[in-house]
């Protein structure tokens, strides 16, 4: 695969293929290929937000009062999400030199932007409620853990491949690594911090757990949109080899995913391990679907965790005001004409 040039007077402003086209370099948001992509680029801008708005003072006195086995789990899966965003910052930029078109590039920009607020975010809520020194240690867990650090390589293993030998094919098992990381390998993550928040507890980390989760929502958005383009673009990666490759690699991330929910959350009260596993694959198939696949679990087809409900990902995308305290989560309004309803 060859890099986007700055800019090429003889190629179209309208890019002809998302990697490896013709793409003069200049955007001109009236004249992309994929114009849903400007609504997308809207909804982004409009989901604005920085860790630092959120007040972390009562999650300060809260945490103190934890049960041991809470304040465990709060840390590791912390330091969880520091690595994974932290990963996909890389991703995202490996990614947006490639793209061969002007309107993904942008937006790959703001998603890139997005990853950094998320990854400062979690140093934010440590520092507001452990010792610099402890925070250093809980960024050091992923080394030395080896449940966390079989689920990383697993994700950065594919990534490094695209970085090394770029191609559309490991372009292709990219896109799907990506889906995983920001698609699934939070969610049981999630649960914990919704678990607390039910419980009138670390309010202020949910609320930041509940914006991070919808950024990462529209991100799966666009990278499944990109991997759709890609199959038309390239229909000779459209085989039952790769597809295949789709099912067996998903279907590990869920293994591991829940294996990461066991190690992590057995002891945690008002967690159901058993309900945690089928909404782990409830998620899979959402993916899936978004990806134009059909599903590869059968009677998962409902959330099973009705408490989890106000926090899901289409909550997130109805609710105009926070589940909190009444502040705005869509950060302006989302609606027919720059917004759309399958995030």
């Amino acid at each position: 695969m060859r890099q986007q040039a700055i800019f090429n007077t003889n190629a179209p402003n309208k890019s002809t293929r998302i990697i490896d086209g013709e793409c003069s370099g200049i955007l001109n948001w009236n004249d992309i290929r994929m114009p849903h992509m400007y609504k997308l680029y809207k909804v982004l801008l409009l989901n604005h937000w920085i860790a630092d708005e959120i007040p972390m003072a009562k999650d300060a006195q809260q945490f103190a009062r934890l049960d041991p086995e809470e304040q465990r789990t709060f840390k590791i899966n912390i330091g969880l999400l520091a690595v994974l965003d932290s990963m996909q910052t890389m991703f995202v930029g490996d990614v947006k030199r490639y793209f061969t078109d002007s309107s993904l590039e942008a937006i790959a920009a703001i998603i890139g932007q997005q990853e950094v607020v998320h990854n400062q975010s979690y140093s934010y809520v440590l520092s507001s409620i452990v010792s610099d020194k402890e925070q250093r240690e809980i960024f050091e867990y992923w080394k030395h853990d080896a449940v966390l650090l079989e689920r990383n390589t697993f994700i950065s293993a594919i990534y490094q491949k695209f970085r090394d030998e770029p191609s559309p094919q490991t372009f292709f098992e990219a896109l799907v690594a990506d889906l995983i990381l920001e698609g699934i390998f939070f969610y049981s993550t999630f649960a914990f911090f919704y678990n607390l928040a039910r419980d009138q507890k670390m309010m202020g980390t949910s609320q930041m757990i509940s914006y991070i989760q919808r950024d990462e929502n529209q991100h799966c958005y666009f990278f499944a949109e990109v991997f759709k383009q890609l199959l038309v673009d390239f229909p000779e990666l459209d085989t039952q080899a790769n597809r295949d490759y789709v099912y067996a690699t998903i279907d590990r991330a869920v293994e591991l995913e829940t294996n990461w929910a066991r190690y992590t959350l057995a002891n945690v009260r008002g967690i159901d391990l058993g309900e945690l596993s089928d909404y782990i694959r409830y998620i899979a198939n959402r993916r899936l679907r978004m990806m134009g696949l059909p599903n590869l679990y059968e009677g998962v087809d409902v959330n099973c965790m009705p408490w989890i409900k106000p926090f899901s990902d289409d909550a997130l995308n109805a609710t105009k005001t926070d589940f909190f305290e009444g502040k705005s989560r869509n950060y302006g309004k989302v609606g027919g004409d720059n917004g759309f309803d399958d995030l």
